[in-house]
């Protein structure tokens, strides 16, 4: 069935992908949390945001991204929770410290096993709350789908932008963890991580701007 469909599939892939490349709010965490933390926790955090496109997905196939996009004060409060939750993600970075010598390898396996338990839901939340996703994916289903696509192929572009959501952060989880890269960001670490924070809460604030 899916041949059917494969033009529609084409563009929709196409520009899910060219929007997945766009540095953002999901690109800075998933480098923050992997320069910081090590590549595991990087691909937690991306295994996070590609389950949080499930959520975009589903309310948008219910109809709910319909009401959010007729309502503004839904829409207005979706914004107002990513906005609040970029400026805490952004405060977190800014306050980093510089890593010192003292600091042992235990102390750093704590930190790294500590960061682990909680990068899957910090990846999945920075998207989840995202109102530019819900915005995104609100378009993609109402004006790239086609009205009489059944709902079995319009799961299956769901599924598809949820794995490769997942994967490219993965590759960027790998990439920032090779040992040459990894290490230059490291040296200057807490800066990086800084200005990483001052990224998300320009996203924020542009968020509230707009609203």
């Amino acid at each position: 069935m899916i041949s059917t469909y494969l033009s529609e599939f084409l563009t929709i892939a196409l520009v899910h992908f060219l929007a997945l490349i766009a540095p953002g709010p999901d690109f800075a965490v998933t480098i923050s949390q992997t320069v910081r933390y090590g590549r595991r926790v990087g691909q937690l955090t991306a295994l996070g945001i590609g389950s949080a496109i499930s959520i975009h997905v589903l309310y948008t196939l219910l109809g709910v991204g319909a009401l959010m996009h007729t309502s503004p004060q839904i829409l207005h409060g979706v914004k107002i929770l990513g906005a609040i939750y970029l400026l805490y993600l952004g405060w977190k970075l800014i306050r980093s410290q510089a890593n010192t010598n003292s600091e042992s390898d235990v102390d750093n396996l704590a930190l790294a096993n500590q960061a682990k338990r909680g990068a899957y839901l910090t990846g999945f939340f920075t998207n989840a709350l995202n109102p530019k996703a819900t915005l995104f994916f609100l378009a993609i289903f109402t004006t790239l789908i086609s009205a009489t696509t059944p709902m079995s192929v319009q799961i299956f572009y769901g599924v598809w932008m949820c794995v490769v959501t997942a994967l490219w952060f993965i590759l960027v989880s790998i990439l920032f963890s090779q040992d040459k890269i990894r290490q230059a960001f490291l040296k200057q670490g807490h800066w990086f991580e800084r200005i990483m924070g001052m990224v998300l809460i320009a996203f924020a604030l542009k968020l509230v701007w707009q609203w």
